[in-house]
């Protein structure tokens, strides 16, 4: 593929995942990740660490936008949440990033395409039952406290294989434990994403899939201006499309995508 043509088409990818990200109030890195993949043909474990540099950009922009409407000192005063959550992923997403080195390129493929498939039930889940609206199911005790941690220690593991920033899993995991309203748990889920990336980030640097960032910069930095600029026009279109509606159809495609992405490790 020509350079030019792949600068355009990274930054037209960034922006249409960036707009049905901003839709919905999340940073997209699922949707990336298969079609860095599959359009641009990256190895996995580059696609991976490309991915998460990504994310890292995309998830700091959205937590400045958000500041505006809910302030930092707002999401600070819920820091025992944070904290909570924090003492589990930052440990999963150390361990996982250290696995996920050693793996084969057949065996990882396969974690990939399982994980892509579950995310997206997860999708149609929050869309079909509506699970944002549901109390919470903890009360404030050590059980809490154990449920978070290891909500945290999964959540870790699942934005270190994959790149991503896992607000799809961190919000509901938030409401459902802690029973926070729906757009602090968005917040809150940023303040748990970014240094939890950034711990997976720092792992992936001891391999050498790590040198990506420098041969493939100019897709990196198309596709991430993309992203932010959808993210701005998805956040304005917010209320377009009925979130119902929307969710079904990015749990569909993301079904899809990772299976005919992943295909080949069959």
């Amino acid at each position: 593929m020509h350079t030019a043509i792949r600068k355009l088409y990274s930054f037209i990818a960034g922006t249409l995942i960036g707009i049905l990200s901003g839709l919905i109030g999340l940073g997209g890195a699922e949707f990336r990740l298969p079609i860095l993949v599959g359009v641009f043909k990256i190895p996995t474990l580059e696609a991976i660490i490309l991915n998460k540099a990504m994310s890292l950009i995309v998830v700091t922009t959205a937590l400045i936008f958000r500041s505006w409407e809910i302030p930092l000192a707002q999401q600070f005063a819920y820091y025992p949440i944070t904290l909570n959550l924090l003492a589990g992923s930052l440990i999963g997403a150390w361990w996982a990033a250290g696995q996920v080195m050693r793996l084969s390129l057949h065996f990882l493929n396969l974690i990939i395409m399982i994980l892509l498939a579950s995310l997206a039930l997860v999708m149609l889940s929050i869309a079909w039952f509506d699970l944002h609206n549901i109390a919470a199911l903890f009360t404030i005790g050590p059980f809490q406290v154990m449920v978070g941690l290891f909500a945290g220690l999964g959540i870790g593991i699942v934005a270190a294989v994959l790149g991503v920033a896992g607000g799809e899993l961190l919000i509901p995991a938030i409401i459902l434990i802690y029973g926070v309203d729906i757009k602090l748990a968005g917040s809150l889920s940023l303040t748990v994403s970014l240094p939890t990336m950034l711990v997976g980030f720092i792992r992936y640097s001891h391999s050498n899939a790590f040198k990506v960032l420098q041969t493939e910069q100019h897709l990196f930095r198309w596709m991430v201006l993309g992203s932010i600029l959808g993210s701005a026009i998805g956040g304005l279109l917010v209320g377009a499309i009925p979130t119902k509606l929307l969710m079904t159809l990015l749990g569909l495609i993301l079904l899809i995508s990772a299976v005919k992405t992943f295909q080949h490790t069959h």
